[in-house]
């Protein structure tokens, strides 16, 4: 029995040394969770069932190698952007040509087809957004990175807050010629784009004409909007109240500016335009304006003692952009950047959680697969329910503790060797008593 029982014991002892040794292995591997032994002893029944106040025991098994989902070491800083950590519960889900599986490390980069992939060529799961660019939850699919150019779009609304300084003079020369500073008092330019993405100035010149009276004048290129073989450009009598606020009221609709029933301006009639050839000719481009002319919202336009100009402008049109970087919010949305300054939710990352993540089943490569005992897989958007958050341009790093695991292969030498004697001492007393016979 004695020989038994110490060879139990050199199988566990040779089974911690496995374990302790596939952790140290594996100390620097993205994502991977440590292992531990777990034994029991092991008691022979006596035929009736009861083993009695005399057993000594028949030796040890190993119960289980369980792993340990506890958190590891975030690496921030990467530098690249579909490297993803989790903070928290979850796993990522990636698809192994249909088979789900789970992992925590977040190593990821797009394949020569764009899909999201891991070093195994794993598709990273998670959710695509529709045709107007809002994510659709519920539906999982490959996530993919569309490299393809971001299409222009036209100017379809101006902004402006600005100031006209209401001690200003009168200009001294008239009428108002764009060339002469002399004959307006102020003025400030704005990109507009039109439907093929090529820019254009709107510039604005503000000549005073009396108490609480200017005049703003608009040119498009230095062209009047609707024809831009005339440098004639749009007037627009602008009141101001006393104080200071402007008296939409007293809007009336002039040229190609209209004045809408909010007090807003629309540039109507807009025909995008360029210079021909060498000869500096104005002529239509091919290309058009929006769709229902160009909103112009200036009701934050004043008139006080300060130095006149624009204070803040925001238009909604861009050129054509190429996509230059990506990034990852906690959230899991995945953002476009391209290099017209725009930016865009291209997909939204999941994660999955299990009701016991010790049931899961190791299927290498850092990844592991559902089971019975797992219960069935919960996924999400990170940050929903119990899922964790996600840090892009960062990885988590193996939970394995070095100095403790190195303690534990000292153990399971020692008791490899206390084992060891167990059966040595047997032989001997084997020996003598075959001596005596």
């Amino acid at each position: 029995m004695s020989f038994n029982i110490g060879l139990s014991g050199l199988y566990a002892a040779n089974k911690s040394l496995d374990v302790t040794g596939n952790n140290i292995a594996n100390v620097a591997t993205t994502g991977f969770k440590s292992s531990r032994t777990e034994f029991q002893d092991q008691y022979a029944a006596s035929i009736r069932g009861t083993s009695g106040g005399t057993t000594a025991g028949s030796g040890v098994s190993t119960a289980a190698v369980s792993q340990q989902f506890t958190q590891g070491t975030l690496t921030t800083g990467t530098g690249r952007s579909l490297d993803l950590a989790i903070n928290g519960n979850g796993f990522f889900m990636v698809s192994n040509n249909g088979e789900k599986l789970y992992t925590r490390a977040g190593a990821f980069y797009p394949d020569k087809s764009g899909n999201v992939v891991d070093a195994s060529n794993n598709k990273l799961q998670g959710y695509s957004v529709n045709a107007a660019g809002n994510v659709v939850n519920g539906v999982l699919t490959d996530l993919k990175i569309d490299s393809s150019n971001l299409a222009p779009s036209p100017t379809g609304i101006v902004t402006i807050a600005s100031n006209l300084n209401s001690s200003s003079k009168l200009p001294t020369v008239a009428p108002f010629d764009p060339s002469d500073v002399n004959s307006y008092t102020s003025t400030y330019s704005t990109p507009l784009y039109d439907s093929q993405g090529n820019e254009h100035s709107m510039s604005q010149y503000f000549a005073k004409t009396g108490t609480n009276a200017w005049t703003m004048y608009t040119l498009v290129d230095g062209r009047n909007a609707a024809d831009p073989t005339s440098a004639v450009a749009d007037p627009m009598n602008l009141t101001f109240k006393p104080d200071g606020s402007l008296d939409t009221t007293a809007l009336a609709t002039t040229g190609n500016l209209a004045v809408n029933a909010d007090g807003t301006f629309t540039l109507n009639n807009w025909k995008p335009a360029a210079q021909v050839g060498t000869t500096g000719v104005w002529a239509i481009n091919g290309a058009a304006a929006k769709v229902g002319g160009v909103k112009l919202d200036m009701l934050a336009t004043t008139q006080t003692n300060s130095v006149s100009g624009a204070i803040t402008k925001t238009q909604d049109g861009f050129a054509t952009g190429q996509l230059s970087a990506m990034s990852v919010d906690p959230a899991g949305n995945l953002f476009a950047t391209y290099t017209n300054g725009q930016s865009k939710v291209i997909g939204q990352v999941s994660l999955t959680n299990f009701a016991n993540v010790q049931g899961l089943a190791p299927a290498g490569g850092t990844s592991w697969r559902e089971t019975y005992a797992s219960g069935v897989p919960v996924t999400g958007v990170p940050e929903s329910g119990t899922l964790g958050s996600l840090t892009g341009e960062a990885l988590e790093d193996s939970n394995v503790n070095l100095t403790s695991e190195l303690v534990d292969l000292i153990k399971a030498q020692s008791n490899y060797q206390a084992n060891a004697k167990t059966i040595s001492t047997q032989s001997t007393i084997m020996q003598t008593i075959i001596q005596m016979a």
